[in-house]
């Protein structure tokens, strides 16, 4: 896949995951927990978009990145890697702990590190949006020395 496919998807990806996020975050809104059948439902895309794009930005992305032999883009890169890889940890550990009954028994636990976890989801975002990214599309221009 080209560079250029590559930052569309993941562009894409990150819309998706806001998307989501939201959903969440509107179901956490709530005083009781949902049907178990819609937080289940967004929950697990939210999980799947987030576990194929993280290591679509692990096995392909950042060592792209590396490769390019561009100093800064490498350290950008390896940055971004060291600070927030921890996510896709953080994230399945949440989500192992959550589970339908522990959610009926401790909804304001589970609206608590769920809006912790959103929150560190939505920074990350945010940050590759405005520095990552625009680095990384910066080698697809033609005026980009390869």
């Amino acid at each position: 896949m080209s560079l250029a496919q590559e930052m569309r998807r993941l562009r894409a990806e990150h819309a998706a995951l806001v998307t989501l996020s939201r959903l969440l975050m509107e179901l956490i809104a709530a005083p009781h927990p949902p049907r178990a059948t819609e937080l289940a439902a967004v929950r697990g895309m939210l999980r799947d978009t987030l576990v194929r794009h993280l290591k679509c930005e692990d096995w392909a992305l950042y060592p792209r990145l590396k490769k390019d032999g561009d100093p800064a883009l490498s350290r950008l890169s390896d940055a971004f890697a060291r600070e927030m890889g921890h996510i896709a940890d953080d994230f399945a550990a949440y989500d192992a702990r959550w589970t339908p009954d522990t959610v009926a028994a401790n909804w304001a636990g589970f609206c608590a590190e769920t809006t912790g976890i959103l929150d560190a989801l939505a920074m990350r975002i945010e940050r590759e949006n405005h520095t990552l990214y625009p680095a990384a599309e910066a080698m697809i221009r033609p005026d980009h020395a390869a």
